[in-house]
């Protein structure tokens, strides 16, 4: 009877350290890093795929602002304008330019 009981924990001892078991592990190992590297590198690429996206929208933004406030700028110095405002000044405000006699001096 305690010759087979060492024979069954020999053979016992001999699956828990065969290399097969070993290899099992170590595969699955090596298969859950690999996983893990690729699933990394397919979220570096979506994350680095919406940064370029954001990246176009921000720079289409701009030249639209860029294109305002151009077109502000040109609005600004027309009404700016000498001539507009004399024009206004005449026309809305029933304005003319002082007579000699009204003009005083100041010194």
């Amino acid at each position: 009877m305690m010759q087979a009981v060492e024979v069954l924990r020999h053979s016992v001892r001999k699956e828990e350290d065969s290399p097969a078991r070993t290899g099992y592990s170590t595969w699955v190992f090596v298969a859950f890093v690999i996983m893990a590297i690729a699933l990394v590198h397919v979220w570096s690429h979506i994350h680095m795929t919406e940064l370029e996206y954001r990246i176009a929208r921000e720079l289409s933004e701009q030249e639209k602002l860029i294109e305002e406030q151009k077109r502000l700028k040109m609005e600004l110095a027309t009404l700016k304008s000498p001539q507009r405002i004399e024009s206004i000044a005449r026309e809305k405000l029933q304005m003319t330019y002082p007579e000699r006699e009204q003009v005083i001096l100041l010194k």
